[in-house]
């Protein structure tokens, strides 16, 4: 059963830095393109960044541009979202999704398996 499960969300302060975890069981990560969204309360779930199997990103969120980043560890099956500089709004449910494609695609609508989501609050 293909799976994936995020971790490492939490409560920090503004300011402060977090790091994601997405892990694959079921099928090898680096078969596939992996996407990280949020979606905040009252709003609608938004991509955030996408890293494609062969390691190019895609960033689609200018609001976390030069803040955020994605990175992949084939060996632990595991995708990344290093998160500086949070802000309050940054406030969020995060989840990571995988389309079963090499590349990434423009349309959430592709991304056919999601993790359950972490919360990541950042208030002072």
């Amino acid at each position: 059963q293909l799976q994936l499960v995020e971790s490492g969300g939490g409560l920090v302060q503004p300011g402060g830095s977090l790091r994601l975890s997405c892990t694959a069981s079921g099928f090898i990560l680096d078969d596939y393109a992996i996407a990280w969204f949020r979606q905040a309360p009252g709003k609608e779930r938004e991509e955030i960044s996408c890293i494609s199997a062969n390691g190019g990103s895609t960033n689609s969120l200018d609001s976390v541009k030069g803040r955020f980043s994605i990175s992949r560890d084939n060996a632990k099956n595991t995708v990344y979202l290093q998160m500086n500089s949070l802000k309050p709004e940054d406030t969020a449910v995060y989840y990571c999704a995988a389309p079963l494609f090499r590349l990434c695609p423009r349309e959430q609508r592709f991304f056919d398996y999601w993790g359950q989501g972490t919360q990541v609050t950042v208030s002072s």
